[in-house]
């Protein structure tokens, strides 16, 4: 017998094959503009259970499967099939959702380097958070992640890029997918002769084609119900929001027909299949007794696991998109059990004319140069490849992070991220952090001193700079060096507390500071400080110790500042101007100046020196002073604090001239 040779498989033709539960569809494609052409298909079922729940068990008997669909192919078209396109079912993704938040330097604006840095820091928190909320039998990674939202200072920013703030947090939900899972996958198409072309997930290649683009904006779900689970996927407001897994679908049906009449699996799913297609069956149980039923009466004993089914699928799609969605596709054989649209439908409180089986001849930019291939079925099949085609050339890849050689899976547009990922790369050394902090006491007053924020880490793709999400291709060889920690802080003492602070009397400048100790010795302002240090002031505080100073007798004189008579308590303020003249006494009344009634109150807001005029009111309140200073309450950015002389302040607190007032917000 002589073996005809087989010539290499056209360069513009794609191979893809969909390893199911209950059987195993290869696809030969090709792109014709925008249409997906089928040039040929072979469909085989396996001939004994190897699969359960769309997870391989007996890696060689789905081999032969996978083989013999394979020469079928081979044989009518005349060449040789090297790669093939697959899909790993959605039953096996895991979805973690999670925050990362940090302090960043207030000083500086967010960049992307930073923003990266936080969302490759969540995904490894939602990974730590997988291992240790599941039962998880094997080991994940993480395949896709969406930002949901990020926080600065506690407020929701669409893009913090360019902003300042003192806190980052980032929300962000991560999908992974069990290395099991992959790797069974792979073992049976290298044992069949073939290499993987591309890989994807069995409900996004049914939903690229079920619920193309143009149709995303609806509130719709998708549930490809197969023979060991039922894949959900939901579409709004123009993208796929959600993927889910209900662990119930065909087989089920199958198990019930076989119990209800004692027939072995595949002679219950032949049944089964019969069911949409005649309106009698003749068939003979495992212990010789023949039958001869009607679909209805079958129907009668399978109803309530199929009611089972659709409540659990119509639950579970609430529960992902909070309501029902506005219709439903159904897809997959299981789908077509006669009754079960209608009983998602009741399931979903929709009219049964909402939840349809999306045929094949409805799916638009598909032809068939071959038998047209008839039944929901083969929705998926045909979607891994034209998904493949979207993402043609995409193989594994193999690339260098810091002299460490690594191979990636390239079902999607790869990051340096997903390197990063993949080595384990801790992602804190992306984000550069503050240095120690140190304590130091000025008059009695505990203050701390933070460190030096460090350099943010460095990334170079080929010698040139990038960020993590810069693209990265085949033989890249990926440089990162780590975030600088910061340093401490080198602070001396007169960047403390300002030892040149003057006030002018009368023209005459006089310093506040007359000589700083520190730990009982004086010091000079470049002296630098420590852990502990006990500084202590000596100088002007205050109006009365001003006096005692400039040897102002306070019988006899009174201190203005702009015509205002001040109390000899009131705090004296850097940079400010006052005087000093004799008191002027009334013959009738003997009242000095400081019963004076002014015009209008100095006071400190957040160290600047601001006027507020009585107008006509008799006296002012705190609030009164939004109106002559900058400070924008109508975005929130944390806790208001109020502080009138270092007290805690309400909106209805008398204000005095000399009043020192705080206002910041808070995280």
């Amino acid at each position: 017998m002589t073996v005809k040779k087989l010539s290499p498989m056209p360069k513009n033709l794609m191979f893809a094959l969909d390893i199911g539960t209950r059987s195993v569809v290869g696809i030969l494609s090709k792109k014709d503009g925008k249409t997906h052409v089928i040039i040929d298909a072979e469909v085989m079922a396996h001939p004994e259970r190897a699969m359960f729940d769309g997870q391989i068990h007996d890696i060689q008997k789905v081999t032969d499967v996978v083989r013999t669909v394979i020469e079928a192919l081979e044989t009518r078209n005349g060449f040789r099939l090297e790669q093939a396109a697959i899909a790993a079912a959605g039953r096996a993704l895991k979805t973690e959702r999670t925050v990362f938040e940090q302090a960043i330097d207030i000083t500086k604006e967010i960049d992307k380097t930073l923003t990266d840095g936080f969302e490759m820091q969540a995904i490894q928190q939602a990974q730590k958070n997988l291992a240790e909320n599941q039962d998880l039998k094997s080991n994940y990674y993480c395949v896709g992640y969406s930002v949901i939202n990020y926080y600065l200072d506690q407020s929701m920013i669409l893009n913090p890029v360019g902003h300042r703030g003192s806190k980052l947090s980032v929300d962000i939900i991560a999908t992974f997918l069990p290395h099991i899972v992959v790797d069974s996958l792979y073992s049976v198409i290298h044992k069949a002769g073939l290499e993987v072309m591309n890989l994807t997930l069995e409900p996004i290649a049914a939903i690229n084609i079920a619920i193309p683009t143009n149709l995303r904006l609806l509130n719709l779900a998708l549930v490809d119900v197969g023979a060991g689970t039922s894949d959900i996927a939901i579409s709004k407001e123009g993208s796929v929001v959600s993927y889910g897994m209900v662990s119930l679908a065909g087989d089920e049906i199958t198990e019930k027909i076989a119990q209800a009449y004692l027939l072995d699996f595949n002679r219950a799913e032949a049944l089964k299949v019969e069911l949409n297609q005649k309106q009698n069956h003749t068939f003979t149980d495992v212990i010789g007794m023949s039958h001869e039923l009607s679909t209805a009466e079958i129907l009668e004993q399978i109803d309530p696991v199929i009611k089972h089914i659709t409540k659990e699928i119509a639950d579970h799609i609430i529960e992902l998109n909070k309501k029902p969605p506005s219709a439903v596709f159904c897809i997959g054989g299981g789908s077509q059990i006669p009754g079960f649209t209608e009983h998602l439908a009741t399931a979903l409180s929709l009219p049964k004319e909402r939840v349809v089986i999306k045929q094949i001849d409805n799916v638009d930019h598909i032809r068939f140069e071959s038998t047209p291939l008839k039944g929901p079925e083969f929705i998926t099949p045909i979607g891994i490849g034209a998904t493949a085609f979207d993402e043609r050339d995409q193989d594994f890849i193999s690339v260098t992070v810091n002299d460490t050689s690594i191979r990636l899976f390239n079902s999607k547009p790869l990051q340096v991220s997903d390197a990063l990922i993949l080595t384990g790369y801790n992602a804190r050394s992306l984000i550069s952090e503050r240095g120690e902090s140190f304590y130091i006491t000025i008059d009695g007053v505990r203050r701390e001193i933070k460190g030096e924020y460090g350099e943010p880490a460095q990334i170079f793709i080929n010698g040139v700079s990038g960020h993590l999400d810069t693209k990265i291709n085949h033989k890249d060889l990926i440089t990162v060096i780590p975030a600088e920690k910061g340093v401490l802080r080198k602070l001396t003492l007169n960047d403390a507390i300002k030892m040149n602070r003057k006030i002018k009397l009368n023209q005459q400048e006089v310093n506040l500071v007359e000589f700083v100790s520190v730990n009982g010795v004086n010091r000079t302002g470049e002296y630098l400080l420590k852990e502990g240090d006990l500084i202590e002031i000596k100088g002007p505080k205050t109006v009365k110790e001003l006096a005692r100073l400039c040897e102002i007798d306070l019988s006899e004189y009174v201190i203005t500042q702009n015509g205002n008579v001040l109390e000899d308590t009131e705090a004296l303020v850097p940079g400010s101007d006052y005087a000093f003249k004799k008191q002027e006494r009334s013959i009738l009344t003997d009242i000095d100046l400081k019963s004076t009634t002014p015009t209008s109150i100095d006071i400190i807001v957040n160290g600047t020196k601001i006027e507020i005029p009585y107008k006509d009111r008799k006296e002012l309140v705190f609030v009164d002073l939004f109106s002559h200073y900058p400070f924008d309450l109508t975005k929130p950015q944390g806790i208001l604090v109020l502080k009138l002389n270092e007290e805690r302040a309400k909106y209805t607190d008398i204000l005095n001239h000399g009043d020192v007032i705080d206002i910041y917000w808070k995280n």
